[in-house]
């Protein structure tokens, strides 16, 4: 089982915060780190979020952790070009030696991009546009040492690239895993059977079914499914004690109440018994999602009692 740290902070985080909680993540022994790619809270009106980009952050926290794998969950495929996209995630998996893993998702919260000047297209074409999007990322980083790149689609369109960028693997030329996920019963698990390392199928719940289901995907289309690592997710806050647990839930108000009610507050036996549950149902990635992104102790915490047992 590969345990995973996903921060998406409830009030937002300075880049100070994500840093910490980032390297309690690898003095922990988890798997990876990853965060959200998020420009408002979930309580769109809220002032006092304080938001940070997604890829910028990563350049940084990839020179200033040692071992921990890093990415996003979900990159929101609307707030960037794709080829300009594969450039900074190429570039800080490079920073980090190899450790980066880009997440992409279609995007859903059409008020953060009212509020930034984002066109949010319908949802049909936002998947389209994904499709594409896939199509140029992997093209680029496929693409061998003095070759040339080109792309015709609907929605973008690349004429003989030739500034591809590197990532940084230990070869020297090997793309970054890719992440695709989501609760959808069809679209997102066909993008993910033709090109993703791995699949998340989203919050726990349901968790069974949807990998089934994208199983069943992948054999229709003819891809292995052993081939691809199969994750969830789930929103924890815990504590040495139910006490502890609860005070740090009711520190995320009503709003982080809501997030939490698929998943635990507890001590870390609780949060042992569900992934143990995740992993019957077929899961061999578990992110706990993570809504405090002021308190790496919550972290270590969680590392110290779980990672021994399961990772």
């Amino acid at each position: 089982m590969r345990l995973r740290v996903l921060l998406e902070p409830r009030y937002g985080a300075s880049y100070g915060q994500i840093l910490a909680i980032a390297q309690a993540a690898d003095e922990s022994g988890f798997d990876a780190f990853f965060r959200s790619d998020h420009y408002l809270g979930i309580e769109a009106s809220d002032p006092s979020f304080a938001p940070t980009d997604s890829w910028t952050t990563m350049g940084g926290l990839a020179v200033q952790t040692q071992r921990v794998r890093l990415g996003t969950l979900m990159t929101a495929s609307t707030f960037r070009y794709p080829g300009p996209l594969a450039i900074a995630v190429a570039t800080a998996d490079a920073m980090s030696g190899g450790r980066v893993e880009l997440g992409i998702g279609a995007a859903w919260y059409e008020r953060e991009h009212e509020s930034f000047g984002i066109p949010f297209p319908p949802l049909g074409e936002r998947f389209d546009r994904l499709a594409e999007q896939l199509s140029v990322l992997t093209g680029l980083w496929d693409t061998p040492p003095g070759g040339r790149f080109t792309f015709r689609g609907s929605h973008y369109q690349l004429s003989e690239c030739a500034n591809f960028p590197v990532p940084g693997g230990a070869d020297g030329h090997r793309r970054p895993p890719i992440i695709i996920g989501g609760g959808g019963p069809r679209r997102t698990p066909a993008l993910a059977a033709r090109f993703a390392d791995e699949f998340n199928c989203g919050m726990a719940d349901g968790t069974a079914e949807r990998l089934r289901n994208f199983r069943r995907i992948c054999e229709g289309l003819g891809r292995d499914p052993a081939g691809v690592r199969l994750s969830t997710t789930l929103p924890v806050c815990s504590g040495a004690t139910k006490a502890e647990a609860d005070r740090r839930a009711e520190s995320l108000g009503e709003a982080g109440a809501r997030l939490l009610r698929l998943g635990v507050v507890g001590p870390p036996a609780e949060v042992r018994g569900r992934i143990e549950e995740l992993a019957r149902a077929g899961a061999d990635t578990v992110y706990l999602h993570i809504y405090d992104g002021s308190d790496p102790d919550h972290i270590r915490l969680l590392g110290a009692e779980l990672v021994p047992e399961l990772a």
